[in-house]
C-alpha cells in the first residue's frame, strides 16, 4: 500500500473512531450515575466491554469506507458508490446520534426509534457496499450484529424502566 493510501485508510478509520469519541462524550459522564441506576436485564455486558468492542467496530467501519472509497476512485460512473457512501454517511450520523440520545439526553425511548433507524442505515449500507466490494460489506457484518444486539438490549431498557 502506497502512503496515499495509507493516509486514506488511517482517515477513514479516524473518521469512524471520531463518530464514536463524539458518542463517548455524552457516555462517559452517564455510566457511574443515570446508567448505573436504570434497571438493565440480565444480559447485558459489564461496562468494560462496550468501549473495546465499539472500538475495534470503528476500526471494521473505517477500513470498509476506505474499500469502497478505492472503487468509488476507479469507477467511471460513481453514482453507485457515492450512493453507497452517503447512506454510510447517515449511519454514521445515526450512531453518534443514539449515544447523544440515550446517555446525553437520557431518552432510551427516543434512543430506541433512533437505534432501529440505525440498523436499518446498517442493512442499507452493507446491501449498497455489496454491490461495490464484498469485502467492504462482510466487514460491517460484526457490526450490524452488535446493534442488532444493541436494539435488544434498549428495548429492554425501555420496558424495565
Amino acid at each position: 500500500m502506497d502512503l496515499k493510501n495509507a493516509a486514506k485508510l488511517a482517515g477513514c478509520v479516524l473518521l469512524c473512531e471520531f463518530a464514536g469519541a463524539i458518542g463517548a462524550i455524552f457516555t462517559i459522564k452517564s455510566i457511574p450515575t443515570w446508567y448505573a441506576a436504570l434497571n438493565k436485564p440480565w444480559f447485558t455486558p459489564p461496562n468494560e466491554i462496550f468501549s473495546p468492542v465499539w472500538i475495534a467496530l470503528y476500526a471494521l467501519i473505517g477500513i470498509s469506507l476506505f474499500l469502497v472509497w478505492q472503487e468509488y476512485e476507479k469507477a467511471k460512473e460513481k453514482s453507485e458508490a457515492r450512493e453507497a457512501m452517503q447512506v454510510f454517511a447517515m449511519q454514521l450520523l445515526l450512531n453518534s446520534a443514539w449515544a447523544i440520545v440515550f446517555f446525553g439526553f437520557q431518552s432510551p425511548v427516543a434512543a430506541l426509534v433512533i437505534v432501529a433507524l440505525l440498523w436499518a442505515a446498517i442493512v442499507g449500507t452493507i446491501m449498497k457496499f455489496h454491490g461495490i466490494s464484498r469485502n467492504a460489506a462482510y466487514l460491517l457484518a460484526p457490526y450490524a450484529i452488535w446493534v442488532t444486539f444493541a436494539v435488544v438490549l434498549n428495548f429492554f431498557i425501555v420496558i424495565l424502566n
